[in-house]
């Protein structure tokens, strides 16, 4: 938002104009050398993520 708001500050441009020109940007970047590392946590649960109302279930009860 606050690279939104300056573009559109510094240019004048309206909100699609100032998004496409981030987009744009974005796009002609090179990417990161920096490789994504997921962090999993032990929550305690365990549960079979095929059905989804099982597990949403089981952290409803778990934060309550």
């Amino acid at each position: 938002m606050a690279a939104l708001d300056n573009i559109r500050r510094s240019t004048g441009e309206g909100i699609s104009e100032a998004v496409n020109r981030l987009v744009r940007a974005g796009l002609t970047r090179p990417a990161s050398t920096e490789s994504y590392q997921h962090r999993a946590s032990d929550i305690g649960l365990k549960v079979n993520v095929h059905n989804v109302g099982e597990v949403l279930a089981l952290l409803d009860e778990a934060s309550s």
